[in-house]
């Protein structure tokens, strides 16, 4: 498929992007400004630090922090070491951080002393004394400032002279939904050629400023935050979301860009358009994850307020942001996830799940991917890592996806996808039927497999009650009809009060599979 037309990154490695332009503004949290050489010189700091530690080539060091300027030192300081990162949650509780310590065999954990009324540290020194791998825990309290740890000017020269290895720099738990997740690695300048290829394709420019409300720790606030960076751009760092603090940044700080899922831009907006006499005209683009079904109300509400909206798509595996819908196109257009690689290397196919062969032109497919942007492996797990890919090297997505134009569109998981009466069947296009339904404000479709009939739709939806009345599932059922063929018409359309949700580092998501549970049960309510 066509990528966008985007130069080739220069050969940069991570520490090069900090060079230049030493007193411009890096970094931003709570209202303290933190310099491009000021970073860099931290870098080194922790770089020799960690060091002396007995940290080299090759190990890991765990990074248990909210959002701040230390996580991003960390990263700096590992680049130039060739340590690996191995980022940890803040909403994860000590047995999840445990097996991520376990997997990774972290000599180290950097942590905070106390997050959302959590005693971190304390945790992580009970840790310390279950795990013989790890052996150093680093306590950190000011996510305003940097980690207190001073090297030398000889220690920082000794740091400059020596080779930047290209070695793992970072993982990214996977979502974890059927147990604990897998560690997906990448490499140093894969990160770097990535970060500079999303700077180029989402316009950021030096003197923009991009607001980083998603976690470090997932690779969607991982991937916004260094593009930034690449570009030479400014980062306002949110340890908490909440959308008018948000909102409030953005017209404080001037923030040009945000990055997050489409729930969280509805609520921006909300609050945006609270704030009547408040300036946001300096948010131009934003970029959106599909995870509740939004993206068209927010591309549409977005378009009044003179800010572009994008969907994306990509993963822990090939990056966030590894493909963009065209600022040009039509807000219906923009608002579908998926789009054109912003790399021009990225390569994309879509095979049909069944028969292993291309998918024809206007059918469904699995979205197969290979890269510069894709993993090389999950950490410590040869297994995993043979299953996620092809025969002949592309990377498994598991998403069901089709042509677009010059691009691809994401449609769901694979086993989110419905096999109708023999027609492979996206749950999107019954959601978007039902939603356009009067009083609904909600919709989500699964499918109960029903031995000799196979898969039946069953449809969730929720009502808010303003302006229109709930309206009643026979009318609802009507409704469908009309607009459907009748394979697609769902078996049931059930009224919920809200939709089973997950929180994870890039916003809430909805679980599918726990209404599966809750529709075969309303199916087959004996078995």
């Amino acid at each position: 498929m066509t990528s966008i037309k985007v130069a080739d990154s220069p050969p940069l490695n991570m520490p090069a992007i900090l060079q230049g332009r030493d007193d411009d503004c890096a970094l931003l949290v709570d209202g303290k400004s933190t310099s491009r050489g000021q970073l860099r010189m931290a870098a080194l700091d922790a770089a020799a630090f960690l060091t002396s530690k007995g940290l080299k080539q090759g190990d890991c060091l765990a990074v248990w922090l909210p959002n701040g300027i230390a996580w991003i030192q960390l990263l700096f300081a590992a680049a130039q070491i060739g340590v690996l990162v191995v980022p940890i949650s803040t909403r994860y509780k000590s047995a999840e951080v445990k097996h991520l310590l376990e997997v990774s065999r972290a000599r180290a954990i950097v942590v905070a002393d106390v997050f959302l009324d959590i005693r971190f540290a304390d945790l992580a020194r009970k840790l310390l004394g279950e795990l013989d791998t790890l052996e150093h825990v680093f306590e950190h309290t000011d996510q305003a400032a940097f980690l207190p740890w001073h090297a030398s000017q000889a220690e920082r020269q000794a740091l400059l002279k020596a080779p930047v290895p290209d070695a793992l720099l970072c993982c990214f738990s996977t979502s974890g939904t059927t147990g604990y997740p897998k560690l997906a690695t990448h490499g140093h300048l894969s990160i770097v050629r990535h970060a500079n290829q999303v700077a180029r394709a989402f316009e950021i420019r030096p003197d923009d400023v991009m607001l980083c409300a998603l976690p470090l720790f997932g690779v969607f606030g991982f991937m916004s935050a260094f593009a930034a960076l690449a570009a030479g751009a400014s980062c306002v760092l949110m340890p908490v979301y909440e959308a008018r603090p948000a909102v409030q940044l953005i017209a404080d700080h001037r923030v040009t860009h945000v990055v997050g899922a489409d729930a969280m831009f509805n609520t921006m907006i909300d609050e945006m358009l609270a704030l009547k006499d408040t300036d946001f005209s300096s948010f131009r683009r934003g970029a959106m994850a599909d995870f509740v079904g939004l993206p068209q109300a927010v591309a549409t509400r977005g378009d009044a307020l003179g800010i572009k909206f994008t969907g994306t798509y990509g993963s822990s595996e090939v990056y966030s942001l590894m493909s963009i819908q065209s600022w040009d196109s039509s807000c219906e257009q923009r608002a579908r996830a998926g789009g054109v690689p912003v790399d021009p290397m990225i390569e994309v196919r879509l095979i049909d799940p069944e028969s292993g062969q291309p998918a024809a032109e206007d059918q469904p497919g699995e979205i197969q991917i290979r890269g510069p942007n894709v993993l090389p492996g999950y950490l410590n797990n040869p297994d995993a890592t043979a299953k996620a890919f092809t025969a002949d090297g592309w990377y498994r997505s598991g998403d069901l996806g089709i042509r677009d134009g010059v691009g691809f569109r994401y449609l769901a998981r694979m086993g989110d996808s419905l096999r109708l009466r023999g027609y492979l069947v996206n749950p999107a296009e019954i959601e978007q039927v039902l939603m356009s339904c009067p009083g609904v404000s909600g919709a989500q479709v699964v499918g109960v497999n029903r031995p000799g009939i196979g898969d039946v739709a069953v449809g969730w939806v929720v009502c808010d009650g303003s302006p229109e009345p709930t309206p009643s599932e026979a009318d609802m059922l009507a409704h469908c009809r009309e607009r459907l063929a009748n394979y697609k018409v769902p078996q049931r359309i059930i009224v919920i009060q809200e939709f089973p949700a997950i929180s994870g580092p890039n916003g809430t998501k909805i679980q599918k599979r726990e209404l599966r549970v809750m529709a075969k049960a309303a199916i087959d309510p004996e078995d």
